[in-house]
């Protein structure tokens, strides 16, 4: 997070001296030690969060090409004519044990097209699709196994 307000404070700027970086530290420092001090923060999160990067990474392109897909299935569903939509309100759980897991999760149905989590009490969602056949596999998606993976290390 360190690292993070200080490239923040870098490109506001928009140039590079030495008195910049000096009092980017600084400025850095102090908002870093204000996370830690009064909203909860820990350096374990950092760690973790570089533990986690390269499967945080590939979920994240996992869920571009998903939406990607989504948008395809949707734009088809919309423009065929002789199909009619049945939209649907799935109800499922997950065995997911983190909250930072299930709240990714249902972040990633919703902004996937043709999904939206309508809600998320403890392991227990409800999904509306646009149509029921979006609603398949939902409860077992790629986003499900790779936040298991990502749980598991």
């Amino acid at each position: 997070m360190f690292i993070l307000f200080f490239l923040i404070w870098v490109i506001f700027n928009g140039q590079w001296t030495a008195e910049i970086a000096a009092f980017g530290v600084v400025i850095a420092g102090l908002m870093y030690l204000f996370l830690c001090k009064f909203l909860n923060y820990s350096p374990k999160y950092d760690l973790f969060f570089l533990k986690k990067s390269p499967l945080l990474i590939q979920y994240m392109f996992t869920l571009v090409i998903e939406i990607i897909k989504a948008n395809l299935a949707v734009f088809r569903l919309i423009y065929t004519a002789e199909y009619e939509l049945e939209p649907a309100v799935v109800h499922f759980q997950t065995d997911l044990r983190s909250t930072f897991a299930r709240v990714l999760l249902a972040n990633s149905i919703t902004l996937t097209p043709g999904t939206i989590t309508v809600s998320l009490q403890d392991d227990h969602y409800m999904v509306h699709c646009l149509d029921k056949d979006l609603a398949e596999g939902i409860a077992d998606s790629v986003f499900v196994k790779l936040l298991r993976k990502i749980e598991e290390n």
